[in-house]
C-alpha cells in the first residue's frame, strides 16, 4: 500500500502504549466484575488484541467513523471513549453510554465518531458502508473502519459490504481481527483458501495479512490504508493475525484449545513487546508510570460508576417503546414488575 508513514515515534509509542493498558486494564477489571455478579449479561475480553485496536486508530482522526463488534472495549477506548461511561453502562447505570440498557455489546459515542459495537456478528460492515457512503455524498474526507472477526469473515453482509464499496470506491477500511477461533471453531476449518485477505482481490481492493502483536505493523498498515481511503481510492482489506487470550465470553472454559498454545501466544504479548521497545528507547520509567496510573484510573472510574443510579423499571420501558400509547397495558405491566422486584 502506498503513502505508509515512517515508524511510530517514541512519543507516539508511548500514547499507543497508554491506551493499550488503559483496555487490559479495563477488561481485567470487567471480568473481576463479572465474577462478582455486579455485571449483567456477559463480556468478551479483548486481552491479547489490544495492538489491533490501537494500531488501527493512531491512523484515524477523530470524525472517522468506527463500527465495532460484540468483542468491542478495545475499539471503543482506542476511539476516545470514557472508561467510566463504560463501566456505568456494564453496571447497568443510568450514566452509562446507553443509560444501561445495551450493555458490554452496544456501546456507541457518535461525538467520537463510535457509530456502535454490535451484538450481531457481522453487522457492523454494512453499517461502516453506509457511514462511507455518506462521506462520499457529503464530500469530506473522512473515513469509515469497521472491525470484525474471522467468523464474521464468512457472514454474507460483510462480501455484500466489501463489493459495495469496491463498486462505489467508498473510503472503507474492512479490518478482521482474526484471533484464530470463531467462538470454539479454528479459523483453519471455517476459511475456505486460508487466506481472509486474499478475497480482497475479488473486489478489486488491496488486501494485506498483518501480524497483529507488533503495534509498529498494524500502523503502518492502516495508515497506509487510510490515506488511500482518504485520496478517493476506495476501500482496503487487512486481516490482522492476532489471539485472544481469554475465552470466547467470560464463561467459555476453552476446552477447545490447549495450554500449551495459549502461552506460546503469550511469549508475544503486544503490550510486553511494546513495552520491551519503549525499554530500548529509553523510555522504560515511563511506561511504568504509564502502566500504574491505568490501574488507578479504572479504579476511580469503577467508583464514579457505581454511584450513577439503576433505571426503574419505568425508565426501561420508556426507552423500549417511541410512544407510551402504543402498548395498551404498558402501565400495568411495569407496576406489576416494579412490586415483584
Amino acid at each position: 500500500m502506498s503513502d505508509v508513514p515512517a515508524t511510530l515515534s517514541t512519543a507516539q509509542r508511548l500514547d499507543a502504549f497508554r491506551t493499550m493498558v488503559r483496555i487490559r486494564a479495563f477488561e481485567e477489571k470487567a471480568i473481576e466484575l463479572y465474577q462478582k455478579r455486579l455485571v449483567h449479561g456477559t463480556v468478551h475480553a479483548t486481552i491479547g488484541q489490544e495492538a489491533s485496536a490501537v494500531g488501527i486508530t493512531l491512523a484515524l482522526r477523530r470524525d472517522d467513523y468506527v463500527t465495532s463488534t460484540h468483542r468491542g472495549h478495545g475499539h471503543c477506548i482506542a476511539k476516545g471513549a470514557r472508561i467510566d461511561r463504560m463501566f456505568a453502562e456494564l453496571l447497568a447505570r443510568r450514566d452509562g453510554y446507553c443509560k444501561g440498557l445495551g450493555g458490554s455489546m452496544h456501546i456507541a459515542d457518535f461525538e467520537i465518531g463510535m457509530l456502535g459495537a454490535n451484538g450481531i456478528v457481522g453487522a457492523g460492515t454494512t453499517i461502516a458502508t453506509g457511514a462511507g457512503l455518506s462521506i462520499r455524498l457529503r464530500g469530506t474526507d473522512q473515513v469509515a473502519v469497521t472491525f470484525f472477526g474471522d467468523g464474521a469473515a464468512n457472514q454474507g453482509a460483510l462480501h455484500e459490504a466489501c463489493n459495495m464499496a469496491a463498486v462505489w470506491k467508498l473510503p472503507v477500511l474492512f479490518v478482521c481481527e482474526n484471533n484464530q477461533y470463531a467462538l470454539s471453531t479454528p479459523t483453519r476449518d471455517s476459511i475456505g483458501g486460508g487466506s481472509i485477505a486474499g478475497r480482497a482481490q475479488a473486489y478489486g481492493m488491496p488486501g494485506l495479512r498483518v501480524d497483529g502483536q507488533d503495534l509498529d505493523a498494524v500502523f503502518t498498515a492502516a495508515a497506509g490504508a487510510v490515506a488511500r481511503a482518504r485520496r478517493g481510492d476506495g476501500p482496503s482489506l487487512l486481516e490482522i493475525h492476532t489471539y485472544r487470550y481469554q475465552g470466547h465470553n467470560t464463561g467459555d472454559p476453552m476446552r477447545y484449545r490447549t495450554r500449551e498454545e495459549v502461552e506460546t501466544w503469550k511469549q508475544r504479548d503486544p503490550i510486553a513487546l511494546t513495552r520491551k521497545i519503549l525499554a530500548d528507547e529509553g523510555s522504560a520509567t515511563e511506561a511504568a508510570r504509564i502502566a500504574a496510573a491505568a490501574a488507578v484510573e479504572v479504579s476511580a472510574a469503577v467508583e464514579w460508576a457505581l454511584q450513577s443510579p439503576e433505571l426503574t423499571a419505568a425508565e426501561m420501558v420508556e426507552y423500549v417503546y417511541a410512544t407510551p400509547g402504543l402498548h395498551p397495558d404498558l402501565g400495568r405491566r411495569v407496576r406489576v414488575f416494579e412490586e415483584g422486584n
